[in-house]
């Protein structure tokens, strides 16, 4: 009987300690991922900051993103039906009005042409049926000259 309790008592304390094993191998497991994931992020942000040491990426930005032309050269936009401006770049046809494949001056001036137009409110079902009579005019009996 003692040799059971005493076994028992030892597999009680290697279940704690193992328990406490695999719960640090799953959060080694998990911060080696978290590392490979920064790694690759600083990897992606580092061959960002080559490209933009390079002058013909940054001409090619400003190009696409500003609409900057070369000496010499003519620039001109595509007006859509709609009287928008359409993007030059492929697929962006549909939805080039939309915020987010706007430039950043484009949203400023828009967001300040929507600052001048303020959006009407529909008022509610019970508020449209109200009808508001001004109170009646006093009569010339109930008035009294002082």
């Amino acid at each position: 009987m003692a040799l059971i309790v005493v076994v028992s008592l030892l597999t009680l304390s290697y279940v704690g300690t193992m328990r406490i094993y695999l719960d640090q191998r799953s959060d080694m497991a998990k911060a080696r991922a978290d590392i490979a994931e920064r790694e690759a992020t600083i990897a992606r942000l580092e061959d960002e900051l080559a490209r933009w040491s390079d002058p013909a990426y940054i001409k090619t930005q400003a190009r696409e993103k500003l609409g900057w032309v070369m000496p010499g050269e003519v620039g001109y936009r595509v007006i859509g039906a709609d009287g928008k401006v359409v993007s030059g770049e492929i697929g962006s046809i549909k939805g080039a009005n939309d915020p987010e494949n706007q430039s950043w001056y484009e949203r400023l001036w828009s967001s300040t042409q929507a600052a001048d137009q303020p959006v009407v409110v529909p008022a509610t079902t019970n508020e449209a049926t109200k009808v508001v009579t001004p109170p009646p005019a006093p009569s010339a009996s109930t008035t009294k000259k002082r």
